[in-house]
């Protein structure tokens, strides 16, 4: 190029290098035969623990989870290059965290075995989890099928009022032997269809309607379909008396609302809806009732000569775990009862592992929601974001309440610990939203990479 009346020759602009995003399917490989080896640690601590000796299958157990790994990982290397490498290996250690934990038990409770069939389960879950990638080639897809997600989710919900109940709450389906827990399901279905009317309709959330003591309320013709659908299911799990999903729909409802309109007012009328909601059934329900008698005095059974409660049992848990733990398998979790292979299994977590073991699985769950929340933000389009908002939210909003219960922060609820707690419909939903959230994750980075056609 000849610059006007000098005679020099200027060089052209360079067009800009194309941004090259780095897939780290590497990084993933290696943090999730480290995930395989720690659980494999445990499960042999375990068995050093209590009897002496290695136990006989070890070998089996590592191996099998090592191939569920291994082919979740093949799948996102090929499906989903670009996505968070940190999710499948979070994944994998808490589910096998969550296997040791349960062997651990099983010792103690010769006739009940859990942990082979949770190792079904999480077998399950891999599969699900790799239909998931494999198959859902865009999460924008999802969002056509709002409405289908929806009416699925209030089947789902209403089901297991046909069947009887369980320890007092209609949440189960049992035939033959086969059980599930179809609110587990319909969690993700109702995620998916919160995101895809609320990304649809964020402006008029947001700015049309009513002000009303500096909140700006929306109309009704646009607020009035989600919030039905969002109290019809928290009727119908009231009916069930299955109050912890309704807690968790509850906040996720308004979770998603406050990301989709912006406006911090919805958390202060969350808030205050939610403890009005507590006082009203707390005062009818009797089930209820109990459970916050026994938050409020937790040690009263102590004091009346009956002996200590599930929850004064968790609380003397945590007491003597200290800070670094009895040690796998030296502790006395088992007092607890049967609930300890549900949302009680965090006590023997915290008996056996210390305040400092337990601290590393709560940061495992931060990191997973915290990366959930990363893949959201970085995405353009609205519903890919509250997606990944709302399945992250899914994951916090559970591990709060559980953690809450046990520790006596809140009152109890029966929730299972996402992948450590017994239950078969829990760790294949959570793979569910692992997979998910790894879809989302690999659009996000995806659109930032240069190398990729837009």
């Amino acid at each position: 190029m000849t610059k006007a009346g000098t005679g020099t020759t200027v060089a052209a602009d360079a067009p800009a290098p194309a941004l090259r995003i780095p897939r780290r399917r590497g990084i993933e490989l290696a943090l999730i035969v480290l995930a395989v080896l720690l659980s494999v640690y445990g499960y042999c601590a375990v068995g050093l623990a209590r009897h002496g000796a290695v136990p006989p299958g070890a070998v089996g157990y590592g191996a099998g989870l090592g191939v569920l790994a291994l082919l979740a990982h093949l799948t996102v290397r090929l499906r989903a290059p670009y996505a968070d490498p940190l999710l499948l290996p979070i994944g994998v250690l808490l589910n096998g965290l969550g296997l040791v934990l349960i062997y651990r038990l099983d010792l103690q409770t010769p006739g009940d075995r859990a942990a082979p069939a949770q190792l079904v389960w999480s077998t399950l879950g891999v599969a699900l989890f790799i239909v998931v990638v494999a198959a859902l080639r865009d999460h924008r897809v999802l969002q056509r099928y709002a409405y289908v997600c929806v009416a699925a989710a209030l089947v789902l919900l209403t089901l297991p009022i046909l069947f009887p109940p369980v320890n007092g709450a209609r949440i189960w389906i049992r035939i033959a032997g086969f059980s599930i827990q179809p609110g587990e399901f319909a969690k993700v279905l109702l995620a998916v269809f919160f995101a895809a009317y609320l990304a649809a309709n964020r402006s008029a959330l947001a700015y049309a309607g009513r002000r009303i003591w500096r909140l700006q309320f929306p109309t009704g013709r646009v607020l009035g379909p989600v919030v039905a659908i969002w109290l019809l299911s928290v009727c119908v799990l009231i009916l069930e008396r299955d109050l912890g999903t309704s807690l968790l729909f509850f906040g996720l409802f308004v979770v998603m609302l406050y990301v989709a309109t912006g406006r911090t007012g919805w958390i202060a009328v969350g808030l205050l809806l939610a403890t009005l909601g507590a006082v009203a059934v707390g005062r009818m329900e009797p089930h209820v009732a109990a459970r916050i008698h026994d938050w409020l005095h937790p040690f009263a059974s102590i004091d009346a000569g009956r002996g200590p409660g599930q929850l004064a049992q968790s609380l003397f848990a945590f007491a003597a775990g200290g800070m670094l733990g009895t040690g796998l398998g030296l502790g006395h979790s088992p007092l607890i009862g049967f609930a300890v292979k549900s949302d009680f299994i965090l006590a023997t977590a915290g008996e056996e592992l210390g305040l400092l073991g337990l601290t590393a699985i709560f940061l495992l769950y931060a990191l997973l929601v915290e990366r959930g929340y990363r893949a959201g933000l970085a995405l353009r389009d609205p519903f890919g974001r509250l997606l990944a908002v709302g399945l992250a939210s899914i994951v916090a909003l559970q591990v709060f309440v559980i953690a809450g219960g046990v520790t006596g922060l809140i009152p109890l609820t029966g929730m299972a610990m996402p992948f450590l707690a017994q239950g078969g419909s829990s760790v294949v939903t959570n793979w569910a939203i692992v997979a998910l959230l790894i879809r989302v994750s690999d659009s996000a980075r995806r659109q930032y990479d240069g190398r990729v056609a837009p």
